[in-house]
């Protein structure tokens, strides 16, 4: 079966930048590029545990989504993005056009639910797909075809989430992340959940009960009482964030395996790009 690899453009970003943040990564003219070296260090990694036949990048676009018009306070706790992590992107962007990946991006949306509808996608083309990204908000949309890399502990420890991995972590199957995320919330993106309910107890009612509306068609079951109460006073808040961490899977996105076949890139321009932000370590590779 052939592989395709989707890159979650702003977390790898992000998840360089952050994990490298006190690393003095600079180069001889003073330009950061902390950023600029883990996402590359994590795309290399990925080319070669993956080896995919594929590949493919989605962004976020710095307007509004969707998510915002349907609650204000959707991401409104987030820290403005720093200005030399900001200066950073283009510099990626030149990596990316350098390794001729395709790049996927919609006004209105997210770069997960791009990824989630290739990954749709690819699965009716019969491909196996490895989303690379570097936070778990996309652990949903993953199949016995579909599974998601992620790191850990800074930019060279890998972790693979294939159905078998979220039952051993979770307890729960991939489509029951949804729901347990509406439960516990997401403070990265402010969306509340109900409140005291952390990863275990919403893991533990969504594997009791099988998916949120279950749960509360048999609320008198819950116990503790005090959990039973919590859970009805935030009923229409669980749902909204429900509908908030949901991925959209049927954007209007194509994906054009020509474009993503691997392996025909400008090696002299990554080479000069990788020595112009004085990546030596990464030239080889």
């Amino acid at each position: 079966m052939e592989r395709l690899m989707l890159l979650d453009g702003n977390g790898l970003i992000y998840r360089g930048y952050f994990a490298l943040i006190n690393v003095p990564l600079s180069t001889s003219k003073g330009e950061l590029v902390n950023a600029v070296f883990g996402f590359s260090n994590i795309v290399l990694r990925g080319f070669q545990d993956v080896r995919p036949d594929y590949v493919a990048i989605a962004f976020d676009l710095p307007a509004p989504t969707f998510r915002h018009g349907l609650s204000a306070d959707y991401k409104a706790t987030r820290r403005p993005m720093p200005d030399d992590l900001r200066a950073q992107f283009p510099k990626v962007r030149e990596v990316v056009a350098a390794l001729r990946l395709p790049v996927f991006e919609l006004a209105g949306f997210e770069a997960d639910d791009v990824i989630g509808t290739l990954t749709r996608e690819a699965e009716g083309c019969d491909l196996e797909t490895t989303i690379v990204t570097g936070d778990l908000d996309m652990l949903q949309l993953v199949t016995d075809r579909t599974r998601l890399m992620t790191t850990r502990m800074g930019v060279d420890a890998t972790v693979i989430y294939d159905p078998a991995r979220i039952e051993e972590r979770y307890g729960l199957v991939a489509g029951q992340m949804i729901d347990f995320k509406a439960l516990k919330g997401d403070s990265t993106d402010n969306i509340p959940g109900v409140p005291g309910v952390g990863d275990k107890t919403a893991a533990k009612l969504i594997s009791q009960f099988g998916d949120l509306d279950a749960l509360y068609a048999h609320l008198d079951e819950v116990t503790p009482e005090k959990l039973r109460e919590k859970l009805r006073e935030h009923h229409d808040q669980v749902l909204a964030s429900r509908e908030l961490v949901t991925i959209h899977r049927d954007l209007p996105v194509a994906l054009d395996l020509d474009a993503a076949r691997f392996g025909d890139y400008d090696r002299e321009e990554v080479v000069r790009l990788f020595r112009e932000y004085e990546f030596r370590t990464l030239i080889d590779r």
